[in-house]
């Protein structure tokens, strides 16, 4: 018998090993509407000084606790200019979690051309039950909105889609970009928790989704 005796492992090598779920979101809209600067902020808790355009797909990931569990969110921001996306386009649909449409509360071009957004995503076959959320982004800018909220409600609530009014840019709504993905990731984990005779896929009102407290970066779900 060798010296020391017993041979015992020690007690946390005994312990299960638990895998991170790493959930994929892609953000998606016209250029220029806030994408990437959603990401950030939600990733990095600031808005950049300076962006320049997204040329084919970027991502960023964050770690987040939802009920005691440990969650990778990974989100997915793709360039708005269609000669930046003809071939990046099918591998950036593969395996989706969730969608987020932006359109920029001042510029009612990238609301009217959610439409298409919503049809390339129809296209690639992503499945009636990946939850997407619609986001109106710099909202700050309150003297240039062209798209009021009631407008963009009506249009949420035809798509099954939370409605989200934010801005990346101002400190004060940071709160409210992390309940977009926060609320994201906790309908993926409650999905994933469920049989799938339960996830019907049946539709609830559009909600407008004001800035709220507590959010974070783990607990319970904002939404």
């Amino acid at each position: 018998m060798a010296a020391g005796g017993g041979g015992r492992l020690p007690e946390q090598s005994l312990e299960p090993y638990v895998q991170t779920r790493i959930f994929k979101i892609i953000v998606i809209g016209d250029s220029n509407v806030g994408k990437t600067c959603l990401t950030f902020r939600f990733c990095g808790g600031t808005f950049p000084d300076k962006t320049e355009a997204t040329i084919g797909v970027d991502f960023r990931e964050k770690t987040v606790e939802i009920e005691g569990e440990r969650i990778k969110v990974q989100v997915w921001d793709t360039a708005g200019q269609e000669r930046f996306r003809k071939s990046m386009v099918e591998h950036y649909y593969r395996n989706v979690h969730a969608v987020v449409f932006v359109y920029d509360v001042t510029k009612m071009a990238s609301f009217t051309n959610l439409k298409t957004w919503i049809e390339e995503c129809n296209g690639h076959a992503v499945p009636a039950l990946v939850p997407r959320v619609l986001v109106g982004n710099k909202c700050d800018l309150k003297d240039l909105i062209q798209v009021p909220s009631s407008m963009a409600l009506k249009f949420a609530d035809a798509h099954n889609m939370l409605l989200f009014e934010t801005s990346a840019k101002d400190p004060k709504e940071s709160q409210n970009v992390d309940a977009i993905f926060m609320c994201l990731a906790c309908r993926l984990k409650a999905q994933r928790s469920l049989p799938c005779r339960e996830l019907d896929g049946r539709p609830s009102p559009a909600r407008r989704l004001l800035p709220v407290q507590g959010t974070g970066g783990k607990g319970s779900c904002p939404c």
